[in-house]
């Protein structure tokens, strides 16, 4: 019976590579010069922390970590920014980097399958979500369904089996 599955994964490799180019890129920057600006990250790979001397800085740093992360192709949907925190001289952002299919959510995806009336049956699997159907042309129609959703998480289909 053909089968797939749903995820929200990121290359930790690409991640780290992208970090390193934007340290680099703010190492380089005029405007960055002295100010002792650094990314971080933080665990495996799930969270960046920035830290600038000012709010505006690290605005601007946010912008430069998306667009490494895009030209490394990473899916920048994953990132959620905190709140910037100010201590004395230095401020701080922690950016959390999401991965895996939350519960309430791999909730939401199979009911939205469920109302489409496919014959196609859905089991939440941990941080994924695996479909299964006699038909293949109905799995294409499920993908194509949760790429036209108003999920906010990036999806990766997988493991695509006949």
């Amino acid at each position: 019976m053909p089968s797939f599955d749903v995820v929200s994964k990121i290359d930790q490799h690409e991640l780290a590579n992208a970090v390193d180019q934007a340290n680099r890129e703010v190492d380089n920057r005029f405007d960055f010069k002295g100010v002792g600006a650094k990314f971080a990250v933080e665990g495996e790979g799930e969270a960046i922390t920035l830290t600038a001397k000012e709010e505006f800085q690290l605005k601007q740093m946010l912008d430069i970590l998306r667009l490494k992360m895009t030209k490394r192709k990473l899916d920048v949907g994953c990132l959620q920014e905190g709140e910037p925190q100010m201590s004395g001289t230095t401020a701080k952002l922690s950016v959390q980097v999401r991965q895996g299919i939350d519960q309430p959510l791999a909730k939401k995806m199979t009911k939205m399958i469920k109302e489409t009336k496919m014959k196609v049956q859905s089991a939440i699997q941990g941080d994924q979500l695996r479909i299964t159907g006699k038909k293949r042309d109905d799995l294409q129609k499920v993908i194509a369904l949760l790429e036209e959703s108003d999920i906010d998480l990036p999806l990766q289909f997988v493991n695509f089996r006949d």
